[in-house]
């Protein structure tokens, strides 16, 4: 099985560096050191989607991200990412999404990103033994955010990461990637009891956006506002994408000490 997943994993990594360019079956059999049918069949098991589907999904979702954040035009995406035809693209765009994206361009509203998750992201990782070679660093320090409002997906009892998963499901971060947010990427909350209805989880995920904004607020969210205040920022240090589960735990327990 770990030949297989890190088959997969050195094919998804081709992909992500090479998503602008034709990718084939048989360049990504050679990353995978199988055959050309036996690497389809693992992927597919593997991710859940054939390599085609899994390149056109992640070229759309890319492609999206890029409408929404520059100034470019359709047809020139379209081309960046292979499409044979701007027509073509319109297609596979409103297939995705159920919009046009010239205007989704104009107009950006919140969209099913596709995320890719690497395979090794669920493989469980042998605990280390605790030693001065493998303690982690958490940087904490004290920053001011303004007034902002925050677009949230509210569980029912979580109160980390993992339970919130487990209610609400991780394919919420793609929509919430596909918001511009303050800080370019979506946040992660545990809201005080004032903010938290019977029901529902101190944990949240969500996006910062400017209090003045009014942006599409999508089925099943929210949009909550916050005062300007002083916070603890808590940064750990990069990690491998199969050691997500560790950066975590390390997060949480720096901030319960």
């Amino acid at each position: 099985m770990d030949d297989r997943i890190d088959a997969v994993q050195r094919m998804q990594d081709y992909i992500r560096c090479h998503l602008n360019e034709e990718i084939t079956l048989d360049q990504l059999s050679l990353e995978a050191h199988f055959s050309p049918w036996y690497s389809a069949r693992i992927f597919k098991d593997c991710t859940g989607l054939s390599p085609g589907e899994y390149i056109r999904r992640l070229k759309l979702s890319t492609a999206a991200l890029r409408l929404r954040d520059e100034q470019v035009r359709v047809i020139d995406i379209a081309y960046d990412f292979g499409f044979i035809s701007v027509d073509g693209f319109q297609r596979a765009f409103q297939k995705e999404y159920g919009c046009n994206p010239k205007a989704f361009a104009r107009n950006p509203i919140p969209l099913p990103l596709f995320i890719p998750y690497g395979v090794k992201f669920s493989q469980p990782k042998k605990k280390e033994v605790s030693s001065m070679e493998n303690i982690k660093n958490v940087f904490i320090q004290v920053i001011e955010k303004p007034e902002r409002s925050v677009i949230i997906k509210r569980g029912t009892k979580a109160r980390g990461y993992f339970e919130y998963c487990q209610e609400v499901g991780c394919d919420r971060w793609g929509i919430l990637t596909s918001i511009k947010s303050l800080i370019d990427e979506p946040v992660c909350l545990w809201l005080p009891p004032s903010y938290c209805p019977p029901n529902t989880s101190t944990y949240v995920q969500g996006v910062e956006i400017e209090a003045t904004s009014e942006p599409v607020i999508p089925d099943g969210f929210e949009r909550i506002e916050l005062p300007a205040a002083k916070y603890l920022m808590f940064q750990g240090e990069p990690f491998e994408e199969e050691a997500y589960c560790e950066a975590i735990e390390a997060l949480q327990d720096s901030m319960n000490q």
